[in-house]
C-alpha cells in the first residue's frame, strides 16, 4: 500500500502542474556505519490531473502498489539538509500491482502535460 502524503507544485513549458507525494510501507533497515536498526519509508512523487484543492483533499488516501528503486544514469543531487552534493545512480518510483489496471489506463504524456 502507498499513501498520498502530501503535494507540491511544479513547472513546466505548458505552465504549472502539481504532483503527488507518495509514501511506501514502513520497514526496518539497518545502517550500514554503526550497525543500529531505524525504520524508513521510501517516497516519491507522481505527477497528476487534479487543481489544488482535489490535491489538498487526497492526502491520507491509500491504494495498492509500491514504491521501488529504478537504477538511472548518475547525476547529481544536493541534499536539502546540508547542501551537500551528492551522487546518485537511481531513483524512487510507484508501480501499481497489477499490470492489468495500468494496461487499461494508458494515455499519451503528451495528452496530459
Amino acid at each position: 500500500m502507498v499513501t498520498i502524503k502530501d503535494y507540491k507544485k511544479r513547472e513546466s513549458e505548458k505552465g504549472e502542474f502539481f504532483v503527488l507525494v507518495l509514501q511506501g510501507e514502513i520497514a526496518p533497515v539497518k545502517s550500514k556505519s554503526n550497525d543500529r536498526m531505524y525504520f524508513t519509508a521510501k517516497t516519491c512523487t507522481v505527477s497528476c490531473t487534479f487543481d489544488e484543492e482535489s490535491c489538498k483533499q487526497l492526502i491520507g488516501m491509500q491504494f495498492p502498489g509500491e514504491i521501488v528503486k529504478v537504477t538511472t544514469e548518475p547525476y547529481e543531487f544536493a541534499l536539502p539538509e546540508t547542501g551537500e552534493i551528492i551522487t546518485l545512480e537511481h531513483r524512487w518510483e510507484y508501480r501499481e500491482n497489477s499490470d492489468k489496471a495500468v494496461a487499461e489506463n494508458v494515455v499519451e504524456e503528451s495528452d496530459v502535460f
